[in-house]
């Protein structure tokens, strides 16, 4: 699909909920809500100045950790599912440790790194790690034994049969994983900047809550709302050109 054709989309529905935020503002007519009309206000006044360098600041913090877990998370993942031995022995300790709120963590992590870009991409590569290793070796598990056969038969080695078969039938729930992550790797990027930061569009948002500056609180929302968009985008871009084959007659 023609990565254009959403605009409407989007237009539709930023329309939708900004007429929605609107009609709440006026029923509920507390400073803490501003309009939408002061927040975007603030947004576009402050862009430049404040809002960019931030949101420049997050963006760099999510995709490292995006990026890190992703290298680490999937070959292993696609290993663990594809050896059944090495599966035995990884599935209980995934079992254990996945359920585990890594959130928790950020103390230890503070202590550890400081209160720099360390810990909070060290948070949000461990969260992402775990999701995307789970995904991983799910979808290597249920590959069909009907392909791997068909290679083993040619001649194929494990290593070829691991490039060429295993690692483009994962790649679409790889893929999946990872747009599904970027809305938890911002939701902690919010959590470890306004507990333990001094930059980032999280601290700047808890910044103007501080100051009672709730339109601009709002505007840091917006911007933190368009990051999220446009990760989910290049993903979906990225998606659409390296599996090609899940695209074909859309």
């Amino acid at each position: 699909m023609n990565r254009w054709r959403r605009i409407p989309g989007y237009v539709g529905a930023a329309a939708v909920l900004l007429a929605g935020w609107w009609v709440v503002s006026a029923i509920i007519a507390s400073p803490a809500l501003p309009s939408p009309e002061l927040a975007i206000a603030d947004f576009v006044r402050l862009w430049r100045s404040e809002l960019w360098p931030q949101l420049l600041v997050s963006a760099w913090r999510v995709g490292i950790s995006m990026l890190i877990a992703l290298v680490i998370a999937a070959p292993l993942g696609l290993l663990i599912g594809r050896a059944r031995r090495l599966d035995a022995l990884a599935a209980p300790l995934i079992y254990l440790s996945y359920p585990i709120p890594k959130i928790v963590l950020l103390p230890v992590l503070l202590v550890l790194f400081g209160i720099g870009d360390a810990p909070k991409i060290a948070l949000i590569t461990l969260i992402l790690f775990f999701q995307m290793l789970v995904t991983a070796r799910d979808a290597a598990r249920n590959i069909p034994d009907g392909p791997l056969l068909s290679m083993r038969s040619l001649g194929a080695t494990r290593g070829q049969i691991f490039r060429h078969v295993v690692v483009p039938a994962a790649l679409p729930d790889l893929f999946t994983a990872l747009r599904v992550s970027s809305g938890t790797a911002i939701a902690v990027l919010f959590f470890s900047e306004s507990v333990a930061g001094v930059s980032g569009l999280g601290y700047y948002i808890m910044d103007a809550w501080s100051r009672i500056a709730y339109s601009e609180m709002f505007a840091g929302i917006i911007a933190m709302a368009l990051l999220g968009v446009v990760i989910y985008e290049l993903l979906d871009a990225a998606e659409a050109r390296l599996c090609r084959w899940t695209r074909a007659g859309r």
